[in-house]
């Protein structure tokens, strides 16, 4: 089957809670959208002791565009209101599947939003990180992959504007607000980083080391 296509079939099943195989198969998240489990800090600390380190890459060459992202993962909806359906509570939707009304508590900084418009989705690893960690020789079917992800803890609703401040920085350069979701995001990270098979820079990891103790 075709990547793309196994994706998207991927992404249907995810959303319909049924479980998928192999190292896919997980527990469920509100709104029923499956998601890989918590991450134990022991087990975030050695798979930390996994990754490659490697001297952060430049952006030469990178675009937004080579992540093709939002697909669509049942009718109508595309995994940003996937996304949003998910992390969110009572959330309404209109026949196209854009979100209408809800309650979104956003997980870097604890602050309630009642419109999606106050609201991103963002990517737990940025698109950019992921160019200069590893994803610049990935085919275009990878990135895709990856800018899409619901399995894993990839994609979150957040404060519209730490997802601005944020933009495509590391751990070393950018730390949610609320620090006692530092170890959740670093175990996220650690996670995500780990499955795509990204490198870290020294100083990066000595942050989500930082960030870990924090568990």
């Amino acid at each position: 089957m075709p990547r793309t296509r196994a994706l998207v079939l991927l992404s249907v099943l995810v959303l319909s809670g049924c479980k998928v195989p192999g190292e896919l198969a997980s527990g469920t998240q509100p709104g029923g959208t499956a998601a890989a489990p918590p991450v134990a800090p022991a087990e975030a600390r050695a798979q930390l002791g996994q990754l490659k380190v490697a001297v952060r890459g430049t952006m030469d060459g990178y675009s937004r565009e080579k992540f093709p992202h939002w697909d669509k993962v049942d009718g109508a909806c595309d995994t940003r209101e996937a996304v949003l359906k998910r992390d969110g509570e009572d959330v309404t939707t209109n026949a196209d599947c854009a979100a209408k009304s809800g309650t979104w508590v956003s997980p870097y900084d604890g602050e309630t939003w009642h419109k999606a418009s106050d609201v991103d989705i963002d990517h737990l690893v940025p698109l950019g990180q992921a160019w200069i960690s590893g994803a610049k020789s990935w085919s275009q079917e990878r990135r895709e992959q990856f800018a899409n992800d619901l399995v894993r803890p990839q994609l979150h609703a957040v404060t519209d504007n730490l997802n601005e401040q944020k933009s495509d920085k590391a751990p070393d350069q950018w730390k949610p607000p609320l620090v006692a979701y530092w170890c959740t995001y670093a175990t996220d990270w650690i996670v995500v980083k780990r499955n795509y098979g990204l490198t870290i820079t020294v100083p990066e990891k000595t942050a989500l080391e930082s960030m870990l103790r924090h568990c």
